[in-house]
């Protein structure tokens, strides 16, 4: 164990597995660490820094607004975060309204809490949500009530109810929970920390029509997928999918902490004055930030580049014929390489000794959520690198 490690182990609750690596600087899509080694980082601080490191709109927007005014707290107005505001709202193409907090964890913590004061027609409270089983929604209680991984739930149980969960993508078990009584369905258009699983074409409309007969509500956490990760502003886009809820964080912030909560429908009127707040929500810093990097995704049309970026990555990972590799899953710059056996592990520290940072999202696949703005070349790197890298992780 080295120095550093042993301070970290010191300093930090053993909330995650103790860190190898100190990253000390960072450009575009590539890493410094404190040793001097240079590093392709092809996770974006798992999908947040959506523009790559140090880029400059939003280093000029953060500089510009941390010394003008950097918080004011919930109870004055600050022009940063109600322009954010409205440009969230220009996401979905009918009337919103917005919440800002501080990460995708509260983000979720909040649509649960809206969910819950979702009335039937005879005004009694509605119960039970609907989740998907290998989802990920976040931490926190109410948000790590709907994920659908038992081993993240049970050592805290028990946490808010009632919570019924249904295979993801298997479309008779979402139909048959889904009734009167169903206060919200939760589910994500990827399952990006349940290992980069897509939901199959239409599935996110029966949803819909789901909750469209039975008055429940329909969040999709788009906190891993929104803000062109998938080459659109939010992957639910790509079935025309408008949702009650959506919720957003990661790349939003382009390296700084926000979440955001886009409410339509009934939903936008459903929480009163005190019924939910965040000191920190909102914070114009952060909201600088934010607005920054969609000016610079639209501007430079990056959802078109995400596009054919995420098609480039798969063809040339497809033209390797690796036997180790069975296939890609995902969408645009949300991928999984995905193995034939559990070697994922040992591909990512063989790939951190080559150079290039990628994660494990599961035994047999790594996962590979780069900046927007990395190029062709880049990607040509990986690839390149790709036999060699897996090679050395079985021997």
């Amino acid at each position: 164990m080295t120095s550093l490690q042993q301070r970290w182990e010191s300093a930090f609750l053993p909330t995650y597995a103790t860190p190898s690596v100190e990253l000390v600087r960072g450009e575009g899509a590539w890493v410094h660490d404190a040793e001097g080694r240079k590093y392709l980082d092809l996770l974006a601080g798992i999908a947040v820094s959506s523009l790559g490191h140090a880029h400059p709109a939003v280093v000029e927007a953060v500089t510009h607004q941390v010394a003008t005014l950097a918080h004011t707290s919930n109870l004055y107005a600050n022009g940063p975060s109600l322009q954010l505001a409205e440009r969230l709202q220009a996401l979905l193409p009918v009337p919103a309204k917005v919440f800002l907090c501080n990460d995708g964890a509260s983000a979720n913590e909040a649509a649960f809490k809206v969910a819950r004061k979702n009335l039937d027609d005879h005004g009694t409270k509605r119960t039970k949500v609907v989740a998907a089983e290998g989802s990920f929604h976040g931490r926190t209680a109410a948000a790590l009530a709907v994920t659908g991984q038992s081993a993240k739930r049970e050592p805290f149980l028990p946490l808010p109810g009632e919570v019924c969960f249904v295979p993801f993508n298997d479309r008779q078990a979402l139909a048959a929970a889904v009734d009167d009584s169903t206060a919200a369905v939760f589910l994500e258009p990827i399952q990006g920390e349940g290992g980069v699983y897509p939901a199959d074409p239409g599935y996110l409309s029966l949803a819909r029509q789901l909750c469209d007969d039975t008055g429940a509500l329909l969040i999709v956490d788009e906190v891993q997928t929104g803000i062109g990760r998938t080459g659109q502003w939010l992957a639910c886009i790509d079935e025309a999918v408008v949702p009650d809820i959506v919720t957003l964080a990661k790349g939003l912030g382009g390296g700084l902490p926000i979440g955001a909560v886009i409410a339509t429908g009934k939903a936008m009127d459903l929480l009163v004055p005190g019924d939910h707040g965040s000191t920190f929500g909102g914070n114009l810093v952060s909201c600088a930030a934010a607005n920054a990097v969609l000016e610079v995704i639209e501007s430079t049309d990056l959802l078109a580049a995400v596009r054919e970026l995420g098609a480039y990555l798969t063809r040339q990972v497809a033209a390797l014929e690796n036997e180790s590799i069975a296939g890609m899953r995902g969408r645009g710059l949300l991928q999984a390489v995905v193995f034939s056996s559990p070697i994922a592990k040992g591909v990512e520290a063989s790939a951190r000794r080559h150079g290039f940072l990628v994660n494990a999202v599961t035994a047999d696949a790594i996962r590979l959520a780069p900046p927007l703005i990395i190029s062709k070349a880049e990607i040509d790197t990986f690839v390149d690198a790709l036999p060699l890298v897996i090679e050395e992780s079985l021997s």
